[in-house]
């Protein structure tokens, strides 16, 4: 269903972010809180830059953003699962 919601020019714009939240979650003076804001906000210029300016291409950074958090936590949390399974069965 999210892959209806999000303008498929922009799921470049989802790996782009990915890259940038991996990137500020290894520098060590940005907070781990602060990197979902400068995802989102990145989301919202790169969504800008490509599809103009206007309300629709806000509302699409910001799922476009959203999209690329909760994926990366999904996988995030998944890896994490198995980990601690591998960890009982021991």
């Amino acid at each position: 269903m999210i892959f209806e919601l999000i303008d498929p020019r922009l799921f470049m714009v989802v790996m782009a972010c990915w890259v940038i939240g991996y990137i500020l979650k290894r520098t060590p003076k940005v907070p781990d809180w602060s990197i979902v804001y400068i995802v989102v906000v990145c989301a919202v210029v790169f969504s800008v830059g490509m599809i103009g300016s206007g309300m629709e291409s806000v509302i699409q950074g910001i799922l476009t953003g959203a999209f690329a958090v909760f994926g990366h936590q999904a996988v995030k949390q998944a890896m994490k699962s198995g980990d601690d399974k591998g960890k009982k069965e021991k």
